[in-house]
């Protein structure tokens, strides 16, 4: 376990010295909701069902940092570590290749967690964001869904050849799914057609789980969010491992 720390602790300083990943990861959210609480306020309005604008950005954000991490930072991390050698030279170290796996997931996590802190205290703040729901099982819904996209973005990573190609299909994936399901813009301002789309979006279900737990519900009321993060960690896992290439 020391050695999967330590490790650990190396991926995290190596991931805040590219400023890009850092940006996106850490500042890109708060920013996001600096710029729309500067233009929508938190006002209660009944279109929230009496929340502010702020309240329901929150949590809905919290999918815009998972998406940006699982889709687009930790495959091309991954293929880019792959492509330069990387991973071929911590595979002939004596360090078991489990551990440099758990290390990876856990600095990618624990930057998530970061950006994520980072928000919610933006939030509460500068706009007094209201929580209503258990913190227990918020962040039970929040780990379901990081892990879910985790395995998607390994996936990513498995079948790209370079990290260029890597780049190019998490962004074509994320971009769409951050504007499409509710983690950027409210599904409840877009028209009836988008909410439609957003159906097949996987990303749809982690915002609503989140928001929706964030708020009071209890899990037995989303099951079918459950069951469908539960099904792309399971199949996206299983496939990202069969996928995995050291070299």
């Amino acid at each position: 376990m020391r050695g999967v720390w330590k490790l650990t602790l190396i991926q995290m300083k190596l991931y805040l010295r590219e400023p890009i990943a850092t940006f996106f990861t850490i500042f890109y959210a708060p920013m996001m909701l600096l710029l729309f609480g500067a233009i929508y306020g938190n006002k209660p309005t009944p279109l929230f069902g009496g929340r502010g604008t702020m309240d329901v950005s929150v949590p809905a954000y919290i999918g815009l940092i998972i998406a940006t991490v699982g889709l687009i930072g930790l495959p091309i991390g991954t293929a880019s570590a792959r492509e330069s050698g990387i991973l071929r030279r911590f595979r002939a170290t004596p360090l078991h290749p489990l551990a440099y796996i758990v290390s990876d997931v856990l600095s990618y996590l624990l930057m998530t967690m970061l950006g994520v802190l980072l928000l919610i205290l933006t939030g509460k703040l500068v706009f007094n964001i209201r929580f209503e729901g258990n913190i227990l099982s918020v962040l039970g819904s929040f780990l379901l869904g990081t892990t879910a996209f985790f395995a998607l973005g390994y996936l990513i990573a498995g079948l790209a050849p370079t990290a260029r190609i890597a780049q190019t299909v998490g962004m074509v994936l994320a971009f769409p799914m951050m504007f499409l399901s509710g983690a950027s813009i409210p599904l409840e301002v877009l028209p009836a057609k988008i909410e439609a789309v957003s159906r097949y979006i996987p990303l749809t279900y982690a915002v609503r789980l989140i928001k929706e737990l964030w708020f009071g519900d209890a899990w037995g009321q989303h099951w079918k969010e459950v069951a469908v993060l539960a099904g792309c960690l399971l199949v996206g896992g299983i496939i990202a491992a069969w996928t995995f290439r050291w070299e």
